[in-house]
């Protein structure tokens, strides 16, 4: 699918600070004399070429490859269901392969939307090693985009997250996953209700309550929420919201009074996906991340059949 030659593979190096006139004295570019660690950071630089890409804080943590994060997008569109006869696949790269961008369209899926024209979908993901550009990517049928997350058309999956922190790679492979399967038919009309089905928020919150963030009070034997779960849920729910069918980074973070019933299916399956360890239990393991998987994806299952959702889908 893309261009896997064009990525370049990261390390850390240390910096130093050197005494100038002793460093030259020596003759010796190499030499150690004068050299004392620098408490400015640590250094990013191609493993290959030893060429020097970014500085960055010395707790930055292991920087996730570009390779890693491109075999996850292209296993998630080879699992969405999407006819990927006739793709175009671009793979650029920028300031010595620090920067880089990823697009593919889908000639195959051609859209009408809005009742108006014909929109070919696509993707699109940008990342960085130096810092430019956090982890970021849509895929729907639109015809044009900004970074703020503004789009000409529908925008289906959307992602953001810095380099440090917030960013789970297989979770946005889920979104696109689920976007792929819109595009391509597999359930189409029902996840085109799903889109253009409004809700309100309270009956999103009233929906995870009794299915995946659902928990029993043992004191009043009456279904509470549990609410970890149901906060980390609804978090996800207001942020695809805003950015599926508000104005994105253009709108303050103040959840939105209605959502759509394709906002509650992103947020449950981001969920379902986002296991990144192991589940632990007052100190014990209690079950590995696949089995935990697993187990939240027969929850989402559960919670497509429920009444609840049903009621919201009719």
């Amino acid at each position: 699918m893309f261009d896997h030659s064009k990525l370049i593979t990261v390390e850390k190096f240390r910096l130093y600070s050197y005494d100038v006139d002793e460093y030259a004295s020596t003759g010796v570019m190499e030499s150690a004399l004068g050299r004392v660690h620098s408490d400015v950071g640590i250094g990013l630089r191609n493993k290959e070429t030893k060429e020097a890409v970014a500085i960055v804080s010395s707790r930055y943590p292991d920087p996730r490859q570009f390779l890693e994060s491109t075999l996850i997008i292209e296993g998630a569109l080879k699992r969405s269901g999407l006819n990927l006869k006739g793709a175009e696949y671009t793979t650029n790269v920028y300031d010595q392969g620090a920067k880089l961008e990823l697009r593919a369209r889908f000639p195959e899926h051609e859209l009408t939307i809005d009742d108006k024209d014909k929109v070919v979908p696509q993707f699109v993901y940008r990342t960085s090693h130096n810092k430019t550009w956090a982890h970021s990517g849509m895929m729907g049928p639109f015809r044009a985009f900004c970074y703020n997350t503004l789009v000409s058309g529908h925008k289906l999956a959307y992602v953001y997250g810095k380099h440090t922190k917030n960013f789970n790679p297989h979770a946005f492979g889920e979104k696109i996953k689920n976007a792929g399967e819109y595009i391509s038919g597999e359930g189409l009309n029902q996840m085109r209700e799903w889109y253009h089905t409004e809700i309100n928020r309270e009956d999103v919150i009233d929906l995870f309550t009794h299915t995946l963030a659902k928990r029993t009070d043992r004191v009043s034997n009456k279904v509470v929420a549990n609410k970890t779960r149901l906060s980390n849920l609804m978090k996800v729910f207001d942020y695809e919201n805003r950015h599926l069918h508000g104005r994105g980074a253009y709108e303050e973070d103040i959840p939105r009074a209605y959502g759509t019933l394709w906002c509650v299916y992103q947020a449950a399956t981001h969920w379902s996906s986002h296991s990144t360890g192991t589940l632990w239990h007052d100190g014990e393991r209690t079950a590995p991340m696949h089995s935990v998987v697993g187990s939240r994806e027969d929850s989402v299952r559960k919670m497509l059949r429920s009444s609840k959702w049903l009621a919201l889908a009719a």
